[in-house]
């Protein structure tokens, strides 16, 4: 049986656990851990995004406070293996400091893997995380962290004459940076499909070539935008919700992915070992793949 078969096979047995959409703030200054900080300006560096744990929390954006060190440790079989090929230098299967994180359908918990994972990744001492609010219709990450007032992505996408780093946000999380969604425009479809899309993260990478893109994407089966940033990105992570996500439609949006650009298989709301837990994480790839 192949690893996808494996992986898939695990939906049918497993409990299933909603997520609470609520939004999270930043107010105040941030609980999170201490994290190196990446190049920043003096002004920008004064107007950093606080981030608020309790809210975060609260939102069901971050796991309760009970479950913290086991969604550590779950976060740290995730991202070690993301980070070794981001830093690699391999880049057969597109840049790897471009990773993006997707699900086939909504409601399997990508936005809630993005925020967490690029909290995670952030820890490490020699890398930078800049997430990409790249769900350009549903603003997600945007919201959460109280950035729709401010130019993003879309705002970069439509005007060639702003500088896509200096619509980045750095938070009072050292490490950890946030691109918002910007300005709602029609034909999104079209401008994330654009060459300005592809100079857009060719340029934000190349500004520290220790920093990792982590794009929080449109669900792939539903969103012409989700099938665009696969083209560009290195590594595909897909979120997959336990009981929940069709197996023909998980199987839909693997075969989207180049073998090359494959991260990983998230499975969401599984039991994990012997302790209840909320992720299980596999390779995965095309059917006929070894065990």
């Amino acid at each position: 049986m192949s690893l996808v078969e494996q992986a898939i096979a695990r939906l049918r047995n497993q409990q299933a656990g909603a997520q609470r959409p609520v939004l999270g703030g930043a107010a105040t200054k941030s609980a999170l851990p201490p994290m190196v900080n990446e190049s920043e300006d003096s002004a920008r560096s004064a107007n950093r995004l606080a981030i608020d744990i309790n809210t975060l929390r609260a939102g069901g954006y971050l796991p309760e406070t009970s479950k913290e060190r086991q969604f550590a440790d779950q976060y740290r079989r995730i991202k070690r293996p993301l980070i070794e090929k981001a830093l690699s230098g391999d880049d057969a299967g597109g840049e790897p400091r471009i990773i993006m994180v997707a699900s086939a359908v909504p409601g399997d918990g990508k936005t809630f893997t993005s925020i967490n994972l690029a909290i995670s990744m952030a820890l490490e001492r020699d890398i930078s995380i800049l997430l990409i609010d790249s769900d350009v219709a549903k603003h997600h990450i945007t919201d959460i962290f109280g950035l729709r007032q401010r130019k993003g992505l879309l705002d970069a996408l439509t005007d060639e004459s702003l500088d896509p780093e200096a619509l980045v946000v750095p938070t009072s999380s050292r490490g950890l940076s946030i691109l918002p969604a910007g300005t709602r425009v029609e034909g999104t479809a079209e401008l994330v499909s654009s060459n300005r899309m592809r100079q857009i993260v060719t340029t934000l990478c190349a500004r520290n070539p220790r920093r990792i893109l982590l794009l929080d994407s449109p669900p792939l089966l539903i969103t012409n935008e989700g099938r665009a940033l696969v083209k560009i990105a290195g590594q595909v992570v897909l979120v997959v919700r336990a009981g929940e996500t069709p197996r023909h439609a998980v199987q839909a949006a693997i075969d989207m992915v180049d073998e090359k650009q494959a991260g990983g298989l998230i499975l969401n709301q599984v039991k994990v070992g012997f302790t209840e837990g909320y992720y299980g994480y596999g390779a995965y790839g095309t059917p006929g793949d070894g065990p």
